[in-house]
């Protein structure tokens, strides 16, 4: 079986406030989330867990895709429960 895969990315996203930039972040997460079928028949759901860091920086474009990693646990909840402590620590 397959160890459970978490997608990371780092976006810019144009915002005037913290709040605002946190809010556009969570709502880009969400409408990336997406259920597809592998070529082993099985299905893959992407599902949005959390933002987990914001700074701000007045140079790149909105929305642009800074980074991205795919990560491999040997257990989901312990991902999960890192990327939410995370999130916590920049509310």
């Amino acid at each position: 079986m397959q160890k459970p895969q978490f997608d990371e990315h780092l976006r810019m996203i144009e915002a005037e406030n913290f709040d605002e930039a946190f809010l556009k972040s969570r709502i880009l997460g969400i409408n990336s989330e997406d259920s597809v079928i592998n070529s082993n028949h099985g299905p893959v759901k992407w599902e949005f867990v959390n933002v987990v860091e914001t700074a701000a920086d007045d140079v790149l474009k909105d929305g642009l895709e800074i980074h991205s990693q795919v990560r491999e646990m040997e257990e989901a909840s312990h991902y999960i429960n890192y990327v939410h402590n995370q999130a916590a620590r920049c509310n």
